[in-house]
């Protein structure tokens, strides 16, 4: 990596953003592990294969990414902590039209990226 790199908090709304650079960024933030939304909306740490509740899920950073020619091309990216295993990784979530189902639901059950609190404890 870089010493260009840009810090994941230091985000700013309508930067331009890549995919590979915003997992990069992530990376360089410590959240190296890779989590994924499996059928009936939970998320799946591939770490140590636990599925959890989105509701479970701390939330510290959520990044939205849209392509710049494909409006439908519409990217959710989580940094998030395995409540099993802590370990720290990215979720990649489709939304808008063109979204799978599984990301869909994962995406609506989370708790805010600003309140990171798991919603049993809200």
């Amino acid at each position: 990596m870089s010493n260009d790199s840009v810090d994941s908090s230091r985000y700013r709304q309508g930067e331009a953003q890549t995919l590979r650079r915003v997992l990069d960024e992530f990376e360089a933030d410590g959240f190296t592990g890779q989590l994924g939304a499996r059928p009936g909306g939970v998320i799946r740490c591939f770490h140590c294969r636990h599925e959890f509740a989105p509701a479970d899920a701390e939330v510290p950073t959520l990044r939205r990414l849209e392509g710049a020619s494909d409006p439908d091309d519409m990217l959710a990216v989580l940094a998030l902590t395995c409540p099993n295993c802590a370990t720290k990784g990215t979720l990649v979530l489709g939304y808008g039209p063109e979204a799978a189902l599984e990301d869909s639901e994962v995406l609506e059950a989370l708790p805010d990226a600003e309140a990171p609190a798991p919603r049993s404890e809200r």
